[in-house]
């Protein structure tokens, strides 16, 4: 997490009995919002799934901690630890939420504290944020009209082929959490199942100092991550399928359904993206298709 200048403390803030998410930074420190630093300046409770990072952030924004104690929830301990947050919330009080990172229930350990206090009856909402899926869609050059998260894949080669097997035909960029020992691993068999020609993105760093935005085919990316040995959070990025054997009926059909509600440049892009055909082309059949009309 970049340290950025101490901000002014935040003043406290009235707040409803209940459970606030709080997004936290992904990497600059300075990414936090508002209404984030006011929650962790005024909620009774502050809760972390990791107690260090939070106690860092709030120091470097020059937020007091005072008698307030920071409690750590994560995965190892969740079921031990919701009883008695869960036991504070019943005694009205409020409780501030911080993932490691980004956004929380996210690929996050709090997904099953919001559940339990929601259906208890407390408030429960969030203060929104960060987040590096929505950070790498972004910067990573693929579309973003549609697009499927699913987390870190499994980490034995087998179980990550049938996995990726069932994410083959997903009709949208398909992003993943990976580690920076199983990235080229993880490529290799990527490449293997779903094509080595789709095109894909790495993107590690995300705001941080080194951020960086690898493009290429899987295969490339492949083989630059066994010769390369990649450090940091990384989010990998891959294209949706495109047919290579779609018919021109086919294509005018989609073009038709796409020009009843958009203008033949939208449209035109709208099926372009969809069939991988190039947009010139797609354009061109667009603009007959309207005329014919």
């Amino acid at each position: 997490m970049l340290n950025p200048k101490p901000a002014r403390a935040a003043p406290p803030v009235r707040l409803a009995p209940g459970l606030y998410l709080v997004a936290t930074p992904i990497g600059s420190a300075r990414d936090v919002t508002l209404r984030a630093l006011d929650i962790l300046a005024s909620a009774d409770v502050l809760v972390a799934e990791d107690t260090r990072t939070l106690r860092k952030l709030m120091e470097i924004h020059g937020i007091p901690l005072g008698e307030r104690h920071v409690l750590a929830y994560h995965d190892h301990n969740g079921a031990q630890m919701r009883p008695r947050l869960m036991g504070l919330m019943e005694q009205g009080l409020t409780m501030a939420y911080a993932s490691e990172a980004g956004t929380p229930l996210v690929a996050d350990p709090g997904f099953d504290l919001a559940r339990a206090a929601r259906e208890a009856g407390h408030l429960v909402t969030t203060a929104p944020g960060a987040s590096a899926v929505v950070t790498a869609l972004t910067i990573g050059g693929l579309p973003t009209d549609r697009f499927f998260f699913a987390g870190f894949l499994p980490s034995t080669s087998g179980q990550r082929k049938s996995a990726l097997w069932r994410y083959a035909e997903v009709p949208g960029t398909l992003v993943f959490y990976e580690s920076p020992k199983r990235i080229a691993a993880m490529l290799r068999d990527s490449a293997e199942v779903l094509g080595a020609e789709r095109q894909a993105a790495i993107c590690r760093e995300l705001t941080k100092k080194f951020e960086e935005v690898i493009a290429g085919s899987l295969q490339e990316l492949a083989e630059i991550c066994a010769s390369r040995s990649l450090k940091g959070e990384i989010v990998v990025l891959i294209d949706r399928p495109h047919s290579e054997n779609i018919k021109e009926d086919e294509i005018e059909e989609l073009l038709r359904a796409a020009l009843s509600g958009h203008s033949v440049r939208d449209a035109a892009e709208i099926v372009a993206t969809q069939t991988g055909r190039p947009k010139r082309q797609i354009y061109q059949l667009a603009l007959k298709l309207e005329q014919d009309e």
